[in-house]
């Protein structure tokens, strides 16, 4: 697809003015706190319940993600039920992510925030992010990780999210060898305007993990996609 123009400025990015963009582009979707407990705001869009979300400027032949409706991610055969998670301080933070159903098998890396309090981006696109203000995954509460769908370069990490299905596993690899397996509840599509931070980054009572990237429909004219594509899994084994 032929890009026009330069991409539109968000909150967090560049001015408009600035060099042509050419490679990927993500902009500031959330701020969270260190706790994960408390959801700050990122400008008037995320005070009036929306975020910018994950941008960038390649369309390709995204499809936009398949919407599906939350459904119980079942225990393992020949398990009666699913087993408990590790305490906290025995969750090592995350190296690798793999999504054998989408052929992911990703480096991870850590994600902080910047000096204007948005979120850190992974730099390229064959990797993926984990922010250091969330829990590790496997640990109680709502874990992020963040990767980029497409550049100018071609698919990225989470291009194939978007075909994700409930009880799909994603399986993310600690820093001291054990792996945390994860089932997919339900993968949900979110206009960026509207984007709800607290169900995405808000406190859980169980161990849950959340990936974002980009999804619907691409803007050619700013250089950016209209919504957000949300992964909800909850931990299994």
């Amino acid at each position: 697809m032929t890009r026009t123009g330069a991409p539109a400025h968000t909150a967090g990015a560049p001015k408009p003015g600035g060099p042509k963009h050419r490679g990927p582009h993500i902009g500031p979707f959330a701020l969270v706190s260190k706790t994960g407990l408390t959801i700050l705001a990122v400008g008037l869009a995320v005070l009036a319940g929306g975020i910018i979300g994950l941008t960038v400027t390649y369309h390709g032949r995204y499809t936009p993600p398949h919407v599906a409706a939350p459904k119980p991610v079942l225990p393992p055969v020949g398990h009666a039920q699913t087993p408990p998670p590790p305490q906290d301080d025995q969750v090592a933070p995350p190296v690798s992510i793999t999504i054998p159903v989408i052929g992911v098998r990703a480096r991870l890396i850590h994600l902080g925030l910047t000096s204007t309090g948005a979120l850190q981006v992974p730099s390229t696109i064959t990797v993926a992010g984990w922010y250091t203000g969330s829990p590790a995954p496997g640990a109680i509460g709502s874990s992020i990780i963040a990767g980029h769908v497409d550049s100018v370069a071609g698919p990225g990490v989470f291009y194939r999210l978007n075909t994700l299905h409930p009880g799909d596993r994603i399986y993310v690899r600690e820093r001291n060898g054990r792996v945390a397996a994860f089932g997919v509840n339900a993968i949900h599509l979110y206009p960026k305007d509207y984007f709800p931070t607290l169900k995405v980054y808000g406190a859980t009572p169980t161990p849950q993990l959340r990936l974002i990237t980009c999804g619907g429909t691409f803007d050619p004219d700013t250089g950016h996609y209209l919504s957000n594509v949300v992964v909800y899994a909850t931990l299994v084994s």
